[in-house]
């Protein structure tokens, strides 16, 4: 059986209630970098998002779930360019505020998504796009079991430079 409960956090869908940590997010210039967003988005945009946020993965190809404590939402975890065909997906994280990070959140999170991805969506691999510098995700990811393999050149240009990312995989035999 499914569980999206771990011992400190939960996964969950989307609420309209999340409007204001989705506005608040998907605003901060400080994760724009590992986004790919170049632009704000006003809260109208971001309620026509979760007005259709319920609709299925095999559908929009992606699914957004919340990482949330007990009283708080503190990140998302992302499922991305979902593929059944050839039974793999991307996978994205953010915890937005500092005080979050470095207690086991992520790797709670990335656990829990995992189970869910091999066991009921019976796929066979993530992959995640991580930035040469940030050592702090390329750790978690590492952790976690996803296995190196490529560094993409000159792959995200921020701030006037180019700056590589790397790739990772876990893949379930």
């Amino acid at each position: 059986m499914l569980n999206l409960q771990g011992k400190n956090i939960h996964l969950r869908a989307l609420e309209p209630s999340d409007l204001d940590f989705l506005y608040e997010l998907e605003n901060n210039t400080d994760i724009w970098e590992i986004s790919g967003t170049t632009t704000p988005y006003s809260k109208h945009v971001l309620k026509q998002y979760l007005d259709n946020a319920h609709r299925d993965i095999y559908d929009v190809k992606q699914l957004r779930l919340c990482i949330a404590t007990t009283d708080k939402v503190v990140g998302f975890i992302d499922l991305f360019d979902f593929d059944p065909q050839n039974k793999r997906a991307g996978v994205g994280i953010v915890v937005l505020e500092h005080k979050h990070r470095n207690k086991g959140i992520g790797a709670e999170a990335l656990s829990l998504l995992c189970d869910y991805v091999f066991k009921v969506l019976g796929l066979r691999q993530l992959y995640a796009n991580v930035m040469e510098e940030n050592l702090a995700s390329l750790h978690l990811f590492k952790k976690m079991g996803f296995i190196a393999v490529g560094l993409k050149k000159d792959w995200i240009f921020s701030n006037g430079t180019f700056k590589n990312e790397m790739l990772l995989q876990k893949i379930t035999v």
